[in-house]
């Protein structure tokens, strides 16, 4: 059984995090029209284990940011707001059963289970699209998405990437990987 990681954030990181995070809400308030600073540091600052997940989303890339608030739920949603695919999330094929059908020339890891482990989830079709409507991303990488589960078992994964002004769904081998192709989360506080 795979040891589970201690989802912590020392003082030190809480500070830096919620730093870089104040910073960049304010600096992208397209992204998040009528939502409060205050409001969002609140819930942050009651959920160390969701501040660790935003955390790791900034160590490897992902510069995670909030692009909406969900009255049902009463949560904001943050997505990885990086211009290209997170350059700490790249070169991994879709899942573990992708990686462990390799025979040769295996990616380290897999997307599936590092967004797990970082508390986080894939982008949706639909959350990825809603991404694009906020600024142009993925202009020269890729991003694997969640895959429906009547694609993944017939063997194939979905990404996206942003081309020609148009958002493009396509499709590959789940064990396929890129150096260019990485996959961007989601996460809600």
């Amino acid at each position: 059984m795979a040891k589970e990681t201690i989802k912590n954030i020392s003082a030190d990181e809480r500070k830096v995090i919620l730093t870089i995070l104040k910073s960049r809400f304010e600096k992208n308030s397209h992204l998040h029209k009528g939502i409060k600073w205050d409001a969002v540091e609140m819930k942050l600052l009651n959920n160390s284990e969701k501040l660790w997940s935003l955390n790791e989303m900034e160590k490897t890339g992902g510069e995670p940011d909030v692009v909406g608030y969900d009255k049902k739920t009463d949560e904001f949603v943050f997505y990885d707001c990086s211009a290209e695919s997170p350059a700490g999330r790249r070169s991994f094929c879709y899942d573990r059963k992708a990686l462990e059908s390799r025979k040769e020339n295996k990616p380290k890891n897999n997307a599936v289970d590092i967004a797990t482990a970082m508390g986080i989830e894939l982008l949706t079709e639909d959350e990825y699209r809603t991404l694009q409507q906020l600024g142009n991303f993925d202009t020269k990488t890729s991003s694997w998405i969640k895959t429906p589960e009547t694609i993944r078992n017939l063997g194939g994964a979905i990404f996206c990437d942003r081309r020609y002004n148009n958002v493009f769904v396509y499709h590959n081998g789940a064990e396929s990987y890129y150096a260019a192709r990485g996959f961007r989360g989601s996460l809600r506080v």
